[in-house]
């Protein structure tokens, strides 16, 4: 067998196409049912050479999900940083989260089904991320309370409602759709501000802010696989 390349230039892109391919696969036909030898032949590469890139097949689940939460917490954690109304900073970051399900949805799949066969540190790991974003969405919703924008509510209950209308759109989108990650969150943030208890004039008011913020800071898209460029300072 023909030894396989160095970690040079073009180990890290080989390796994330292989990531891709198995999320598809996984997606497809279940990580149980899919074998290294069905991922080897998809990717064109022996058993011995897939392990050099890949590690094992569990390690597989873990660059799948880093694929999706990796980009999408730190951008999260960007947005919430905002010196801005924590609706708006909601309404951006919906959009973000959104923007990753369309564009991974196959990542999104093997997440939200397959990451219980993770075990140990990995798994402690992946949820440790989890409750890093939802913490992140319960700072907001809170911080709304306190500023009586919404009405008060458990927390946690808000946290899972927001959680719970945008983490099952993998389910049922089509990216090439009618619909698009801009046009959801809006419509998601629309029916969730009303059902908290924002006022209904605060609903335009959040919308033209959004719009304004995107065209304003093209340095900070909502893409969490762009980067934030950094903020020149002045005076």
């Amino acid at each position: 067998m023909p030894r396989p390349p160095g970690h040079g230039p073009g180990f890290e892109v080989r390796r994330q196409k292989i990531i891709d391919v198995a999320a598809e696969l996984f997606a497809r036909q279940g990580y149980a049912a899919t074998s290294i030898n069905d991922l080897g032949r998809a990717v064109g590469l022996a058993k011995g050479a897939l392990y050099y890139y890949i590690g094992s097949k569990e390690n597989l689940l873990v660059e799948i999900q880093a694929r999706v939460m990796g980009p999408l917490l730190s951008r999260a954690r960007q947005i919430a940083e905002l010196d801005t109304d924590p609706l708006l900073r909601l309404r951006l970051l919906s959009e973000s989260l959104l923007t990753i399900i369309f564009r991974r949805l196959d990542h999104i799949w093997v997440y939200e089904h397959d990451y219980r066969s993770l075990s140990g540190a990995e798994l402690k790991a992946l949820l440790g991320q989890r409750s890093d974003f939802e913490q992140l969405i319960s700072g907001l919703l809170e911080e709304a309370v306190g500023r009586s924008t919404f009405r008060a509510m458990p927390p946690r209950l808000a946290t899972l409602q927001f959680l719970n209308l945008h983490n099952h759109t993998y389910q049922w989108v089509d990216p090439e759709g009618q619909w698009d990650a801009s046009f959801l969150a809006r419509e998601y943030c629309a029916t969730l501000f009303r059902g908290f208890g924002a006022p209904d004039h605060v609903l335009p008011k959040v919308e033209q802010q959004a719009e304004a913020f995107k065209r304003e800071r093209p340095e900070l898209p909502l893409d969490p696989e762009a980067e934030w460029e950094p903020v020149t300072a002045t005076g």
